[in-house]
């Protein structure tokens, strides 16, 4: 195995030789505080949480603004990259996949919200009375061609953001613990 030189930071002089083994050992570790049960948890609340973000705002300037889609995508990845830790391909579908149903949910929500004010009705009260065989209908009367720009940023957001980001120095710290 070769040996690489590892700058602990900037402002240290100081130089580490490590190994690959060591490297390898270190990421290892860190790979075992990966939590994905965790990151389906949250990342499921931080979705509803994003939707109901999204439905509110709509609801309230009754102007559909496709940046919350964005909006949900960072709100998802960052969940599950700070709870899961995952290092993982299956972080980043996680993170896609919620993205999006954050953004269905969201548009969902909105439909609900729009109902229940027309019919004097809670939400809530809409939400579980709407018929769920009519759902696809009334997503498809409202959906727009750029819905699907701002859903693709928010699937792009949430897959690419899901991953855990691992500083050199923390890396570092590691593999001196180690």
């Amino acid at each position: 195995m070769t040996e690489q030189d590892v700058t602990p930071g900037q402002d240290d002089e100081q130089q580490i030789e490590v190994t690959a083994e060591q490297v390898d050992a270190a990421v290892d570790r860190l790979k075992s505080e990966e939590n994905f049960s965790l990151a389906m948890i949250t990342g499921g609340i931080a979705s509803l949480i994003g939707a109901g973000i999204w439905a509110a705002i709509t609801i309230a300037t009754e102007y559909q603004i496709g940046w919350l889609a964005v909006g949900v995508g960072f709100l998802v990845a960052i969940t599950i990259r700070q709870t899961g830790k995952g290092m993982s391909q299956k972080f980043q579908v996680l993170g896609a996949t919620l993205a999006l149903l954050g953004c269905v949910l969201g548009n969902f929500f909105t439909i609900c919200g729009f109902i229940a004010q027309s019919e004097a009705m809670g939400f809530f009260e809409i939400i579980t009375q709407i018929n769920p065989a009519a759902i696809p209908d009334l997503m498809a009367a409202t959906f727009s061609p750029m819905d699907l720009l701002f859903y693709g940023i928010a699937v792009y957001e949430g897959y690419r953001l899901s991953l855990r980001q691992i500083s050199e120095d923390e890396l570092i710290a590691e593999i001196e613990a180690g």
